[in-house]
């Protein structure tokens, strides 16, 4: 099997994993609200495709799919989604706050833009250490509204952190559109403080982008600054839920299609060994969820400074 299709596998199972959610989130077995990665698979495979364990990654509430793609373990992430005490932030987290600090996943958080600078506060660790760990920061372009945005790409920027800020851009900030809320252009914006800046509008393919950003990470690599990556995204369904919002009016659902028709997971087949694999795994996961036990009333005192 090619490195191709490995990663067009990986993010078909990504998609699989959270359709299942939507088809057990009715039972009540998830009481955390949901914010789905469904129609952007491809970007968390192809951005955590060119990274070693080691490297960093700090995402949004919106994680699913980079949990999985850096490794995250799934019998914790269906655990953590169920509140588990066995999940991977024995759950006190839920889906909005997944972390697996084994392989570097270091956490999420319901506050918009906030991963920012615990992202950019890491990269300075890590200069300051002098190891070779890169760390990728992942946000909404309505993150950049925020001004810890700001503040935190100018202190990436003078200090050559080794980072990059990766924008999954799909125009909104929950349902208000870039035009209604932003005066500049993202892009531009960056290049002036010196960051190296790289735009991808097809974003569909898992393999596309993990070529893009093996050539974004030596170039960050290779000049010693730090890196700003636009990546266009598409959501297929509500800001949070697991259903459609189209009635809503902020978008179409011609828009939808024709994303859709572009997306190679919707026409992809996986071979009947990887589908049997993959519905395997997903079920022995959720089943490893409803039988873990909840956190006690101790448990409260735990990790707590």
């Amino acid at each position: 099997m090619s490195n191709s299709r490995n990663l067009l596998l990986e993010a078909s199972k990504i998609r699989r994993i959270e359709e299942r959610i939507i088809d057990i989130y009715p039972s009540d077995l998830i009481q955390s609200p949901l914010h789905l990665s469904i129609g952007q698979e491809a970007l968390a495979v192809g951005v955590c495709a060119n990274l070693t364990q080691a490297d960093q990654v700090f995402t949004t509430y919106r994680s699913h799919a980079y949990y999985i793609a850096k490794g995250g373990n799934l019998n914790r992430f269906f655990a953590e989604l169920m509140g588990r005490s066995t999940g991977c932030c024995q759950g006190k987290g839920g889906s909005m706050h997944l972390a697996d600090s084994s392989v570097n996943f270091m956490g999420t958080s319901a506050i918009v833009a906030s991963t920012l600078p615990h992202a950019v506060g890491a990269a300075y660790a890590n200069k300051l250490k002098g190891n070779s760990n890169l760390v990728v920061c992942i946000s909404g372009d309505g993150a950049s509204d925020a001004g810890i945005y700001h503040e935190s790409i100018n202190f990436a920027a003078l200090h050559k952190l080794p980072i990059i800020f990766v924008i999954e851009d799909n125009g909104l900030a929950v349902h208000t559109t870039k035009a209604e809320r932003q005066a500049f252009d993202l892009a531009i914006h960056a290049a002036t403080y010196d960051l190296l800046t790289f735009n991808l509008e097809e974003t569909h393919s898992p393999d596309v982008i993990a070529n893009f950003m093996e050539k974004v990470i030596k170039e960050v690599r290779t000049q010693e600054k730090a890196g700003w990556v636009r990546l266009k995204a598409f959501r297929y369904k509500e800001h949070v839920g697991t259903g459609e919002d189209f009635n809503v009016g902020y978008r179409s659902r011609a828009e939808y299609e024709a994303w859709l028709e572009l997306d190679p997971i919707n026409s992809y087949q996986a071979s009947t060994e990887d589908e049997s694999s993959i519905n395997f795994e997903i079920e022995e996961a959720i089943q490893f969820g409803i039988n873990s036990p909840f956190p006690t009333i101790e448990d409260l005192y735990k990790d707590v400074s």
